[in-house]
């Protein structure tokens, strides 16, 4: 095994019998493990053995995100990581064994699955609302092990299975593609409005693709980093700015002409600046993570502008399978936000640029 600090689970089982030859041929099996904060080694074992119910994935990508940077650093809060762990939340990979109850005609599909290990048995998952779960919090890469790593095992109804021909390399985004989804499905846009978009990384982006396809008479991109910004017009953006080009400060309905605004960037002020952005009887969806700290809502402003707001946090199992279909039918590509790909050994590589202010970077892939 290997340590290191930023900048330096076969065939089909139902059975076992083919899972048996998979591991075989693959004695050890490599995965990133966080000790703890500040703590990763690359660790080598056998390919995991999937149990009944269950499924190994051979990974082929996986995404690394700012969570991921929080779960290195130890910044994410208390109860939403278990160390030690190996994280990766955003992956696609190949079905390579099934464990007993599972169709073994899965084996060799390319897929993506669910993070949320949602019960399935409380109030909220009765209504479909799976990212609600009322048994607490538990997800792949979080506090079960994830995409990191050559192999991982997950349930199999968290499974999305994708086209033969799909590209893995795109799909390892479905993950934050899938919470878009959900901040989508949440605002109901319809076609011919006017729409902004909060923000233009990985979520900001996505949300532009996804939200184009419904064909609005405008769609906004907002972001600081100019070229972030302007990116956005590559994917179906109509226009592009800066926040300081936004003219919120002039504190007259003509500055907040939006039916709808996506806010994905989770900064200190963007909830605040989503609200004035949105016409009177607007719609507004909050899907970036904020932290303590971020400018409150102005009471005012939304009482009387009478506007809706939601939130957004991870994703349903509906959202994934939005998610899923947009991309199996072309409508999302993924891929164009891909601009670094590194093996497992440059983790801290991968974390250092992700922590950078290079507007040139966007999505970072670990390779297994």
């Amino acid at each position: 095994m290997t340590t290191g600090t930023p900048g330096g689970g076969g065939g089909a089982d139902t059975g076992r019998a083919a899972g048996a030859a998979d591991a075989a041929g693959a004695e050890t099996a490599r995965s990133l493990v966080v000790e703890r904060p500040g703590r990763h080694r690359i660790a080598l074992a056998p390919p995991p053995l999937p149990g009944p119910g269950e499924l190994r994935i051979a990974v082929h990508a996986a995404g690394i995100c700012a969570s991921d940077r929080e779960l290195y650093e130890g910044t994410r809060a208390e109860g939403y990581v278990r160390y030690p762990v190996t994280p990766g939340h955003e992956w696609s990979g190949t079905v390579r064994a099934v464990g007993p109850g599972v169709d073994p005609g899965l084996v060799g599909r390319k897929a993506v699955a669910e993070g949320f290990r949602a019960c399935l048995r409380c109030a909220r998952c009765r209504e479909g609302a799976t990212s609600l779960c009322l048994s607490g919090y538990d997800e792949t890469g979080f506090t079960r092990p994830g995409g990191f790593a050559e192999h991982l095992v997950v349930p199999a109804r968290l499974v999305h299975p994708l086209p033969d021909d799909a590209d893995l390399r795109a799909a390892a985004l479905l993950e934050p593609a899938a919470v878009v989804s959900a901040a989508v499905l949440a605002a109901a846009p319809r076609p011919g409005e006017r729409i902004a978009v909060l923000g233009a990384g990985t979520l900001g982006l996505l949300a532009v693709q996804l939200l184009a396809a419904w064909s609005p008479a405008r769609l906004l991109a907002v972001d600081p980093r100019r070229p972030r910004a302007e990116a956005a017009l590559t994917m179906g953006a109509t226009d592009a700015c800066t926040p300081a080009e936004l003219g919120l400060d002039q504190g007259t309905d003509a500055a907040h002409p939006y039916d709808l605004v996506l806010e994905t960037a989770g900064a200190p002020s963007t909830a605040h600046d989503a609200c004035l952005l949105a016409r009177r009887g607007g719609r507004v969806v909050l899907t970036g993570m904020f932290e303590a700290g971020a400018t409150g809502i102005d009471p005012v402003r939304l009482s009387v502008a009478q506007l809706t707001v939601r939130s957004v946090f991870g994703a349903s199992s509906a959202a994934w399978s939005y998610a899923v279909q947009a991309f199996s039918a072309g409508l999302l590509d993924p891929a164009r936000l891909v601009t670094h790909e590194l093996p497992l050994e440059r983790f801290g590589e991968a974390v250092a640029l992700l922590g950078g202010d290079d507007p040139t970077v966007g999505k970072v892939l670990l390779r297994p």
